[in-house]
């Protein structure tokens, strides 16, 4: 088993002490409820809390499991409780302010919290632990290296390999995920946005890549049904002519990378559908070229979306009027991370901050062209680690 090191963990706690210093001086004691910003700072992820005071030592208590938390974790202190009475008995005088994942701490968890910690007022950790995480170690860039390694060689080069003429995008999908699996994928794509479930990721034949999708990205696909408009469909057959798009995530021990692929089934696509995907790699390119540090998300933004003509801006990032409001997207434990390539985020980039660029245009009757890869933020640019194959691979 490969456990995160103490050393790594005492750093990220370091790390988010300093960054919480800086964005709430005021703050004394921050509480970790959710799986995995416990696996950030622990190591391991468990029914219980991360209780993180400023001026002494975090303590991890568990409630489920005790056991495996202390197999699995190098972190300095775990503890077993019952119910939150006992970990409350710990703590000598409650400040008035509690610092929490507003955005993850359902209301009932909250109530059975604040019974046993009485406090006056909560406020938001979210992004002061978002901050942190962005910034990734080597150790973290070693494991999305893998992720990455895994991207590349199935996608550019198995599933060329794979794709048959009458097979489902269910088929497709489902033989994806065990050759992903085999390859080393940890089984499972994670997402932080509200309620998203996510399996694999998008997977479409033709027009299928554009259309309606409750999730927030520039593609979608038919999914299985209404109850589960995930994965792909069983009526889509795959026929010559067709384009195939593919988007899934792929992760190593919790990291995740992000790719999508086009190919080309048994003739060419149109020129035209053609010359727009390749504009859409030479986006991907410049955005890359930019990804240095003290470059600023917002304005690597609008200086993309005021270059490019009307015609152009129709159906990019989306279809009609389904479009998202982003190039790229930061990545890690997460597949949708901070920062993000869009209006607002006017925070420089960091050295060892991920992103996922990925910009899209959907073509009626064609579907979705365009690439996404994941980049490593360096002093010379955005440096691939899913690959460089520009996509519509030609699969004859």
């Amino acid at each position: 088993m490969n456990k995160v090191s103490s050393t790594e963990l005492e750093d990220r706690m370091t790390r988010f002490k300093t960054q919480m210093d800086i964005s709430n001086p005021e703050w004394e004691i921050a509480v970790v409820f959710s799986k995995i910003n416990q696996y950030y700072f622990t190591g391991t992820m468990q029914d219980g809390m991360l209780l993180i005071p400023r001026d002494s030592e975090a303590t991890f208590w568990v409630r489920r499991s005790f056991e495996r938390a202390t197999y699995e974790s190098l972190f300095s202190q775990i503890k077993s409780m019952k119910s939150f009475r006992d970990a409350a008995k710990s703590v000598d005088k409650l400040p008035d302010t509690v610092y929490l994942e507003t955005e993850t701490v359902p209301l009932a968890l909250y109530g059975r919290f604040q019974k046993h910690f009485p406090f006056k007022d909560v406020k938001p950790v979210d992004t002061s632990i978002a901050a942190v995480r962005a910034v990734k170690s080597e150790y973290e860039l070693r494991l999305m290296r893998k992720a990455g390694e895994i991207h590349q060689r199935v996608l550019e080069d198995i599933v060329p390999e794979i794709l048959v003429e009458g097979m489902s995008e269910a088929d497709l999908a489902a033989e994806l995920f065990k050759v992903m699996v085999d390859e080393g994928y940890q089984g499972i794509t994670r997402f932080g946005m509200f309620d998203t479930e996510m399996v694999l990721g998008h997977i479409g034949f033709g027009e299928s890549s554009i259309y309606p999708s409750y999730f927030d990205g520039a593609s979608g696909n038919y999914g299985m049904g209404p109850a589960v408009p995930l994965l792909g469909s069983r009526e889509r057959k795959l026929k010559k002519g067709d384009l195939v798009y593919i988007d899934i995530g792929s992760g190593v021990e919790g990291y995740n990378t992000d790719k999508t692929t086009t190919y080309m089934f048994g003739s060419s696509l149109p020129q035209y559908a053609i010359d727009i995907h390749k504009k859409c790699v030479d986006i991907q390119n410049e955005i890359a070229a930019m990804l240095k540090p003290g470059a600023i998300p917002s304005q690597i933004y609008n200086h993309i979306m005021n270059s490019l003509n009307d015609d152009f801006l129709q159906n990019f990032m989306g279809f009609g009027n389904r479009k998202v409001k982003f190039l790229g997207h930061g990545i890690g434990l997460l597949i949708d991370e901070l920062p993000v390539i869009a209006e607002r985020f006017d925070s420089p980039i960091q050295e060892g901050m991920t992103f996922a660029v990925e910009p899209k245009n959907g073509i009626k009757d064609i579907g979705m062209v365009g690439i996404e890869n994941t980049f490593i933020v360096t002093a010379a640019g955005g440096k691939s680690i899913t690959g460089n194959n520009p996509g519509l691979i030609p699969v004859f």
